[in-house]
């Protein structure tokens, strides 16, 4: 079962020095086990652009879908056996880089 675990905070690239380095440990032990899909951090939505293209000549918007005082500025894919496995791993992501996260199942 795959599953997202994203980074929410009010700052893109506001880790410390130490908690780079956890996020690194951590990133290490997914790889090792096999579990880890992707890892990256997200830009600022001052960078987000929407872009519909659903009925003719496509539109853009530079702005991000939702605006709010945090955003999603990283993310894990795991790949996991079940939910309580990826419960555990977004319980040390928080952890390591010390922030809230969302854990969702991905579909299909």
């Amino acid at each position: 079962m795959r599953f997202l675990i994203s980074v929410i905070d009010s700052q893109t690239a506001s880790a410390t020095p130490e908690e780079y380095a956890a996020i690194d440990i951590f990133n290490a032990r997914l790889s090792t086990s096999g579990s880890l899909v992707i890892a990256c951090g997200v830009d600022g939505p001052e960078t987000a652009q929407i872009i519909d293209a659903r009925h003719g000549a496509p539109s853009a918007r530079h702005t991000p879908l939702h605006v709010g005082d945090e955003w999603i500025t990283g993310f894990w894919i795991v790949d996991v056996d079940n939910r309580n496995e990826a419960e555990r791993l977004a319980e040390e992501a928080s952890r390591a880089c010390n922030r809230r996260v969302e854990l969702r199942p991905l579909l299909g």
